[in-house]
């Protein structure tokens, strides 16, 4: 009961008018729900196009990061996780590291080269900001997933003649099913919340994103609470459906991939 207070609050509040809001701002919305706030949130925003195509514009990165990341991690641990000289060893230390230490360090020679390279304020930039960002955790995750993984299927593929990318792709990959759900959840959940990255290099573009296009609605004057509320419901809803249909493959992965 208690954890559902916070989603009682989200719901109660998006349903009520500003006369509402101010007067009884706790009570639940039953006689008279005001369901042209959401209509209000998606059509409004900061954004060119409002939270629609600040929606639009969040489900592409997040997309594309995903698919990026989950792409580039997977082939660097699993080449990592095989290999036991030297250089994958440090290779591997270098990872942690840099999933040790803040990005924000790297934050103003990053927005220059990216700023020098003609990468800000587009998709195939932030992708690749938001992939390199989060890639030294999805390679440490993989690799503990890898290496608690038996060799024999991939022995026995290259027995067979298939190379290493192809035993990859062939063998290892449908066995990474778990931590591959655990690595696109996660990631998929930084940057669909990310505010910093997107404000900072996607400023005063079109292509705005769902925590941006939120922030529309607080100004120093006056705080459009029912808009907020009504818009964070919108942006909550897709996250809260992938979570509930993958689940059970998150917590595997998310285990062995601790575990290993």
């Amino acid at each position: 009961m208690l954890f559902s207070l916070p989603f009682y609050f989200l719901i109660a509040i998006s349903l009520k008018s500003d006369r509402q809001l101010t007067r009884e701002p706790l009570k639940p919305p039953l006689a008279d729900p005001n369901w042209g706030n959401y209509a209000d949130a998606w059509s409004n925003g900061g954004t060119t196009g409002g939270m629609g195509r600040a929606f639009f514009n969040t489900v592409i990165i997040t997309v594309g990061s995903v698919v990026c990341l989950v792409l580039v991690s997977s082939m660097t641990a699993y080449v990592i996780a095989r290999r036991t000289s030297k250089l994958s060893n440090g290779l591997y230390v270098l990872f942690v590291i840099g999933f040790i230490m803040p990005a924000t360090l790297g934050l103003v020679p990053v927005y220059v080269v990216m700023r020098s390279a003609g990468l800000l304020a587009t998709y195939h930039g932030i992708i690749i900001l938001h992939t390199a960002g989060i890639l030294p955790f999805a390679v440490f995750l993989y690799v503990g997933f890898i290496r608690a993984l038996p060799t024999e299927y991939e022995e026995a593929a290259q027995v067979d003649g298939a190379g290493m990318l192809r035993t990859f792709f062939r063998v290892v990959i449908p066995l990474l099913r778990p931590i591959t759900t655990t690595v696109a959840m996660l990631s998929g959940l930084i940057v669909w919340n990310d505010f910093f990255i997107a404000l900072i290099f996607m400023s005063g573009s079109s292509i705005g994103t769902l925590p941006v296009a939120l922030n529309s609605f607080v100004n120093e004057n006056y705080t459009q609470w029912n808009l907020v509320f009504a818009g964070a419901t919108i942006a909550i809803l897709p996250v809260l459906g992938v979570f509930v249909v993958a689940q059970r493959q998150f917590v595997r992965g998310l285990a062995g991939g601790i575990r290993g």
